[in-house]
């Protein structure tokens, strides 16, 4: 070797760390914090969740996560209702705004929209002042439309997200994780999220931000109708004196069968009213559809009849019980009580 190449030889060694300072290698921290800003597909390793709601619902739909391996942030209002996803292994913070601090994702599912507003928006304390560039917020309760717009255009101010998704399926689907989801906003975003979504259940896309919570509201119309029909047969099927256990499974296999039935006609025949699903927050979104109703000028009379029935439970003191108890309501209106058949049922 000529002593000139030699001499370029050392003289590349010699810089070589120079050169390697000025690389643009993204630390392994930021790749995780920018996960949002990219296309990569989610997963347990380079996505971290917030988690806002730990109730009958929330609970078990984070469950889900912990269970898949990702590192899960959780806040609710009562902390101790967050214990069973400390105990799985989630962190524990003490606002909304310190869950979006150590999140990328951000899932709320709380009980009212004035809840939603203060867990997403407040200034101070609100899950979208911790959120960084490229988070994604995703609020999953049931809503008023026009603020998830709100909450949309809120989080594109800050280059961030914000999906509508809320579900339906109860307690059961909650646990099971076979939700119906329905959401709005950016489709791209909502895509990349579903490794996510498919833990809890089955992602529909509804269209632009607030479309999900329209689909929902629509979802609930259908049930509140559907709930009148099933407790009004089983009144019916009472004093016509049918069996009306034999009766309930007749009609499950027929035109009259139903996701309602199958959830809460066996449940109404034992009286339990153990909520899967609050009366309080079905006369919520009952309500909600009523005031849209009233925007959109539309006459819809058996959904004003069911929120009416709804509100007599509410004002009896049951708002605490699930949707289920509807059956108290006709059988006031009719002086009639399927208590005994409970006891029967326990008997057999």
């Amino acid at each position: 070797m000529s002593q000139s190449l030699l001499r370029r030889t050392r003289t590349l060694f010699h810089h070589l760390p120079t050169y390697r300072t000025h690389l643009s290698l993204p630390s392994p921290l930021h790749l995780h914090r920018s996960m949002a800003n990219t296309s990569d597909s989610v997963t347990s390793s380079n996505t971290r969740v917030g988690w806002i709601g730990t109730g009958v619902m929330g609970r078990s739909m984070c469950a889900h996560l912990i269970k898949a391996g990702y590192t899960v942030t959780v806040f609710n209002r009562t902390l101790s209702k967050a214990q069973p996803l400390v105990d799985m292994g989630a962190h524990l913070a003490q606002s909304p705004l310190a869950v979006a601090s150590n999140s990328d994702v951000v899932f709320s599912i709380v009980g009212f929209p004035s809840d939603v507003r203060h867990v997403l928006l407040d200034p101070t304390t609100g899950a979208l002042q911790g959120l960084r560039p490229g988070g994604v917020l995703v609020d999953m309760t049931t809503s008023d439309p026009s603020l998830a717009s709100e909450i949309s255009a809120a989080a594109s101010a800050k280059n961030c997200h914000s999906i509508d998704a809320p579900v339906s399926g109860g307690d059961r689907g909650a646990k099971n994780g076979t939700l119906a989801i329905f959401a709005g906003g950016d489709e791209g975003v909502i895509h990349r999220l579903n490794p996510l979504f498919a833990l809890m259940g089955k992602v529909n896309y509804m269209g632009a931000p607030g479309k999900g919570q329209f689909a929902k509201l629509a979802n609930q119309i259908t049930i509140a109708s559907t709930m009148v029909g099933l407790v009004e047969g089983i009144v019916y099927a009472y004093k016509a004196g049918l069996n009306v256990e034999l009766y309930l499974n007749a009609i499950s296999a027929g035109a009259a069968g139903s996701k309602s039935l199958d959830l809460y006609g066996a449940r109404i025949l034992k009286r339990d009213f153990e909520a899967g699903f609050y009366v309080n927050h079905f006369v919520k979104d009952l309500g909600i559809c009523l005031k849209e109703c009233q925007n959109m000028g539309l006459a819809l009379p058996g959904l004003a009849l069911a929120q009416q029935l709804y509100l007599s439970l509410k004002a009896h003191g049951e708002g605490n019980l699930g949707t289920q108890a509807l059956i108290l309501a006709l059988e006031r209106l009719n002086n009639v009580s399927l208590e005994n058949l409970a006891s029967q049922n326990t008997a057999a």
